[in-house]
């Protein structure tokens, strides 16, 4: 299917073409891995069993913090350990995992094949922080996740026994990709195959190519996997590629590729306040850094906190009418349909369901009222007009 053809399927979600009643069922998700549905009564029901959890323990350090272990492994039971006490053949998937994408997805099935068909325990190993932040500091990825929602979206993919977690260090970039596989994976599981895609570099000089490691497989007794990266509309499923379409504000696009709707996380702050003049509250999120915002303009979507989660019209980008001169700034502010209470200080998460309108200035309150009244009831009538409840655990 083309991109375009894509979107269009996509574009379902829209003011030209809304969906039905709000008991349509939204499959594939508004929110991380979830699909939504109304019921005759009370609130909206979603189904987010196994996706984006919390991650128990101190798997992340805050900046600045020193890690306990170089390494933390998460099993599939979500307790925390530094190292299994038996170990059992595996199969490894290795990467950066930004996104835990469509093509991520395709590549750790492909691994469960392999660990199912050998008898093995499958292992995700990935990185953080993610390699781009250490080896490219002044310019560094705007990442699609955070590394606790990618973890999690990790470990809750079906047949993952555990998640490794290294440290992405200057140190352990300079490893030569045998002293990486031999020492570091090896002090971890006993390997029998590794699946990567087909331009998967590991170690020093990026030498640790698909054909080195097979080389080096073949002396040590393990396989080596090069998946071909999947394919979508004739190009491949990346995170640079979903992050060039949120930059042009296409998240229906970019949720097409992702599997599920682009989520942001970060801490509600005291704003402006004027949408509560309007009838409804209005959180301010400064968005956590590193993360990769969709370009200024208004979307239809969800924030998420705690066990439930609210439709709102969230805009991207500091509000012109307000703040001339200031365009640009990283800013997110929220409308929330059918939520009453203090989210000062809260962890949410913000994902983005459909694009609704470029910025722009308004020439009177009158105007902004009217535009904004208008992108809100757009929202109430395509995702809803109150609380979402989860079913099964989430955290921002």
């Amino acid at each position: 299917m083309s991109e375009k053809n894509l979107e269009r399927r996509l574009l379902a979600l829209s003011p030209e073409n809304p969906l039905g009643p709000v008991g349509s069922v939204l499959t594939g998700g508004a929110l991380c891995g979830t699909s939504l549905q109304n019921t005759s009564d009370g609130p909206v029901r979603a189904s987010v069993e196994g996706a984006g959890r919390r991650v128990p323990g101190t798997i992340l350090a805050s900046p600045g913090e020193e890690r306990t272990a170089p390494f933390q492994v998460v099993d599939g039971r979500s307790s925390l350990q530094s190292a299994p006490t038996e170990r059992p053949g595996a199969v490894c998937a290795i990467g950066a995992f930004d996104g835990v994408h469509l093509g991520h997805r395709a590549l750790i099935a492909r691994a469960r094949e392999e660990a199912l068909a050998r008898g093995d325990e499958l292992v995700v190993v990935t990185f953080s922080p993610d390699p781009s932040v250490v080896l490219c500091p002044d310019h560094p990825q705007r990442l699609l996740l955070s590394d606790e929602a990618r973890i999690g979206e990790l470990r809750s993919i079906e047949g993952v026994g555990r998640v490794v977690v290294l440290d992405f260090t200057h140190e352990l970039a300079a490893l030569p990709y045998e002293k990486f596989v031999r020492e570091t994976l090896g002090s971890l599981v006993d390997l029998d195959a590794v699946v990567v895609g087909s331009d998967f570099r590991l170690g020093a000089g990026s030498a640790g190519t698909v054909e080195a490691l097979s080389e080096l497989g073949r002396a040590d007794g393990f396989d080596v996997i090069g998946m071909d990266l999947l394919d979508e509309g004739g190009s491949p499923v990346t995170a640079t590629r979903i992050r060039g379409l949120l930059a042009e504000g296409r998240v229906e696009a970019a949720a097409g590729l992702l599997g599920r709707c682009h989520l942001v996380t970060g801490i509600v702050e005291h704003g402006r306040g004027e949408g509560t003049s309007l009838g409804f509250p209005t959180a301010n999120v400064r968005v956590a850094a590193g993360l990769c915002l969709p370009a200024e303009g208004v979307y239809a979507g969800y924030v998420t906190y705690g066990g439930s989660a609210w439709p709102a019209a969230v805009n991207v980008g500091k509000p012109r009418s307000f703040s001339p001169g200031e365009e640009g700034e990283s800013f997110l502010e929220a409308s929330l349909l059918g939520f009453s209470g203090d989210l000062y200080g809260a962890v949410v998460g913000v994902s983005f369901v459909r694009w609704l309108r470029e910025p722009r200035s308004f020439s009177s309150a009158h105007e902004l009222e009217r535009v904004v009244l208008g992108n809100v009831s757009w929202v109430r009538a395509t995702l809803g007009s109150g609380e979402v409840e989860l079913r099964g655990e989430w955290s921002a």
